[in-house]
């Protein structure tokens, strides 16, 4: 039995990489045609790279991450409860070396993160189409796929970057920095699931989930509609988004 990946039509015109930019967010149908017929996926994780590695910067030079680290602490009772357990004389230099490390590591994630990211992504949504949809997408044009959809993010770490240098650096949240879902208007003492949660709920990853329909419907449009296209990327993300509750429910 043959595994090649299921052929797509030719893209109605060739496009390249500054195209593909623009394209995503303003002609995605024929941007996707173009990615389905000829994958790429290099430059979209080098510029989400870039950016996710500018918000780090400008959050370690605004807000710092002793204080960052300070702020975890007081809202994790099991984090709190730890540190009560190192002696007063200690606990200084505990959250010192904390802020060495995350002084150093916090500059890997926006690189490892956004390139195994998207190879993981790429590969369970390609499991997924060939079990719901029977289709053989591809490994390389799934990974361009979903590289290319995530490319609004870039929006999203831009707003970020306005609003670290606008707002008051003891009321910046990493990891909520765009009020773009209902999570940022809950209080610290919030159940950590219900955060994870709403949190989930954000705009932009469901117009990532939009342009990842797109995306698989244009690898084989006869076979694949863009609703089917759809919920099976939701399906996904809502399972993953059920995991990701429970994990905060049970360690929190």
């Amino acid at each position: 039995m043959s595994t090649a990946a299921t052929p797509v039509p030719e893209a109605p015109s060739s496009m390249g990489t500054l195209g593909r930019f623009v394209g995503v967010f303003f002609s995605p149908r024929e941007t996707f045609a173009s990615i389905a017929q000829r994958p790429t996926w290099i430059a979209p994780l080098i510029l989400l790279s870039i950016m996710g590695l500018a918000v780090i910067w400008v959050f370690a030079q605004r807000v710092g991450w002793r204080s960052y680290i300070e702020r975890q602490i007081e809202q994790n009772p099991s984090a709190q409860k730890r540190m009560e357990q190192v002696p007063a004389d200690q606990r200084d230099g505990v959250i010192q070396q904390q802020v060495k490390f995350w002084g150093w590591f916090s500059y890997v994630i926006p690189i490892a993160g956004t390139f195994l990211g998207a190879v993981i992504v790429g590969a369970v949504l390609l499991g997924a189409f060939s079990l719901v949809s029977g289709t053989k997408v591809g490994f390389v044009r799934s990974l361009s796929i979903v590289s290319w959809a995530w490319v609004p993010l870039a929006i999203h770490g831009l707003l970020g970057l306005l609003i670290m240098f606008l707002k008051d650096p003891a009321t910046i949240d990493i990891k909520n920095l765009v009020a773009s879902n209902p999570g940022v208007l809950l209080p610290d003492d919030t159940a950590k699931w219900l955060v994870t949660l709403l949190t989930s709920l954000d705009v932009f990853a469901f117009w990532v989930m939009a342009l990842m329909g797109i995306g698989y419907s244009a690898t084989n449009p006869k076979k694949i509609s863009f609703g089917n296209a759809f919920g099976t990327v939701v399906g996904v993300w809502l399972i993953w988004v059920l995991l990701s509750v429970g994990a905060a429910a049970a360690f929190s």
